[in-house]
């Protein structure tokens, strides 16, 4: 078999493309962006924004009828059992308006806000997760995002009303050789007179079995009349030359309608190009920045219902004479699922909130959210599964089969898993997001760490960073956070005090900054390679973001005389848990095995530890690791299964 279709790549070419994909400018502010900067900026935040009364109205009467649908017409099970959702269920979202939840209502759509988009998928993928990533992955990255803010006006006219109610969308950018590093994407789009010819094969196509539409990065050669590059397409599914070679199947996600998709010499219309040649990189990092948002609102939903469950079984199970939610051991998991479900839920709302009214930039703050949903996510459905112990792993058919309540937190742990990996790993999420967090620095003094600059330009590298540095390190010395009467009105009469968990993050803020600085000076341009460093820095912004987010969203819920005090208490059970885990961050900024665990690595990379994997035998089957990608004709059958 041949090697992959993949073309060679250096790590600065690599560098560059990804560069060039991200948004440069900083046209509004961003408190995430101002916390990595020691700068904490409360006032962006708080008094929490709050949406519109028609927003609110239409949005709530929309999530009671789904609510109602959920709960009568989705049969988690059922998806779960046959590992696919019924043509009838993906019916009933289409004449629900499911499909155009984000979708103006000029085209067909409901027009919802960020924040009910949300809430609607929190709600529908407590019922079926596997429905959330349909729904989600349609509208959050497929064809009606980009169409809205990149699109032309025909295009919207001409693609939006579909999506809105009968056609089902998706994104294509992975390839089986080609993940988080696009540098390398292999698919081709050539200009042939008006259209251009695509050939390629793409993997993980969420909703790629059943789309109708496809939003396809494709790489345009440069030629005369053609800048080329990286470019997205919307692509007919039922085009003559597109098969679904496959439809893949997971550890979770049963239900997902994911698969390999092939393109063999499929005639696409330039008309059909969405932005410049070149332009797909960045209207997919543009699409993400509010897209990311519907992964961790699911996580929010699923931290809802650990918590409902761990609630209900431990009140009914005892031992030891107590229910035991009574024994410490595991009261603090029950503590910390509900503390970190508040704070989630926070974190979300403030970010959706924030994108509706456009005042903030939140690229930083809905990647943080991803990130954080993920992670949080993951642990509390391990918690739930330790909290109901065997029956935790037992699977919910089994359960029911001998006569039990059919409770699947063994499923939603396997459900939550891929949201680690999916839309940018942890891993990348990190790298991102500190990339944006070190961005001043960078603007003002990333010629003098750049080798490839000359002495002139790093010359006058020197002249800016002076100028920036002599006025940005005297503040990071003191700050309110250091004054015991700062956020006064986090600390209201018959109430927990909230006001020095913020004092603590604003002190945190300047902390973080200054560790930041001072690895820049340590290891100058070697500071990319420091990922250990750079994840647990981002980790710390993420958990004062997290603290911000819940005492913010717990003061807004006391003044609306909505459960204030449970939210003081939850806030404040959940700042003091975070409070621990940036305390062991910034310990291991400094103090960690990063080095030895280089060593070692090296050492398993040459072989030197293969004594070690003795004893055992390997069950996997044969075949290459990465499958071959060469473009070419379809020798497989078409799985591709519209829904109409």
């Amino acid at each position: 078999m041949s090697a992959p279709s993949v073309r060679p790549v250096s790590e600065r070419e690599a560098r560059q493309v990804a560069e060039a994909a991200r948004e440069q400018d900083w046209k509004k502010p961003s408190f995430a962006k101002e916390l990595f900067l020691g700068r904490f900026r409360l006032d962006l935040i708080h008094p929490h924004p709050s949406p519109a009364v028609e927003d609110v109205r239409r949005g709530e009467e929309f999530l009671s009828k789904l609510r109602d649908f959920c709960e009568t017409r989705i049969d988690s099970a059922r998806i779960e059992r046959e590992a696919q959702i019924p043509d009838e269920t993906i019916d009933g979202l289409k004449e629900l308006g499911a499909l155009g939840m984000k979708i103006d209502t000029k085209y067909g759509g409901l027009g919802l806000t960020q924040v009910y988009y949300n809430k609607a998928l929190a709600l529908v993928g407590s019922a079926s997760p596997a429905i959330g990533a349909l729904l989600s992955a349609h509208q959050s990255i497929g064809v009606p995002q980009p169409l809205k803010l990149f699109g032309t006006q025909e295009q919207r006219d001409t693609f939006l009303p579909r999506c809105a109610r009968t056609d089902i969308s998706a994104f294509l950018l992975t390839e089986p050789d080609v993940g988080s590093d696009p540098a390398r994407l292999a698919t081709l789009a050539v200009p042939d007179g008006d259209d251009y010819i695509l050939d390629g094969v793409k993997l993980w196509t969420t909703n790629g079995v059943v789309a109708d539409l496809l939003v396809v990065m494709a790489r345009v050669p440069r030629s005369e009349g053609h800048k080329g590059g990286i470019t997205a397409f919307v692509v007919e599914a039922a085009s003559e030359g597109v098969t679904v070679e496959n439809r893949n199947a997971f550890m979770g996600l049963r239900g997902l309608e994911n698969g390999v998709t092939r393109f063999h010499q499929v005639r696409v219309p330039a008309a059909h190009r969405i932005g410049p040649e070149g332009a797909g990189l960045k209207i997919a990092l543009t699409t993400l920045n509010t897209g990311r948002l519907s992964l961790p609102a699911m996580c929010v939903g699923a931290g809802k219902w650990c918590l409902k469950i761990a609630r209900e079984w431990s009140t009914v199970r005892e031992q030891w004479g107590r229910p035991i939610a009574r024994h410490e051991a595991v009261g603090s998991k029950i503590a910390f699922i509900a503390a970190t479900t508040f704070a989630l839920e926070a974190v979300v709302d403030l970010s959706s909130q924030m994108a509706d009214e456009d005042r903030n930039d939140i690229r930083i703050e809905a990647a943080l959210a991803k990130l954080y949903g993920s992670e949080m996510g993951w642990l509390m459905a391990d918690e739930l599964v330790q909290i109901r112990g065997g029956r935790g792993f037992e699977t919910a058919a089994s359960l029911a089969a001998r006569g039990e309540r059919a409770v699947p937190a063994e499923q939603i742990l396997r459900d939550l898993r891929i949201n680690r990996i999916f839309e940018g790993s942890s891993e990348i999420m990190h790298l991102l997001i500190a990339r944006e967090a070190v961005d001043a620095h960078l603007s003002v003094a990333g010629d003098l760490i750049d080798p490839e600059k000359t002495l002139g330009d790093k010359a006058k590298a020197g002249a800016r960073a002076g100028g920036f540095y002599a006025r940005w390190l005297p503040k990071l010395v003191t700050g309110p956070g250091q004054l015991p009467r700062t956020y006064a009105e986090f600390h209201p009469p018959g109430h927990r005090d909230l006001s020095g968990h913020l004092r603590f993050a604003e002190r945190s803020s300047r902390k973080l900054a200054r560790s930041t600085f001072y690895a820049m000076s340590r290891w100058q341009g070697r500071l990319e390679t420091k990922q250990g460093f750079l994840g647990r820095i981002v980790d710390i912004g993420a958990e004062l973001f997290a603290i911000s987010a819940a005492c913010v969203r717990a003061e807004a819920l006391r003044a609306e005389g909505d459960h204030g005090t449970e939210a003081y208490q939850l806030a404040d059970a959940f700042c003091r848990q975070s409070r621990i885990r940036v305390e062991e961050l910034f310990g291991r900024l400094w103090t960690n095995t990063d080095e030895l665990d280089r060593k070692v690595v090296s050492s398993v990379m040459s072989g030197a530890y293969e004594w070690l994997e003795r004893g055992v035998v390997d069950p996997s089957g044969e075949g290459p690791w990465i499958a071959d990608a060469t473009p070419g004709p379809s020798k497989a059958e078409n799985v591709h299964r519209p829904v109409h």
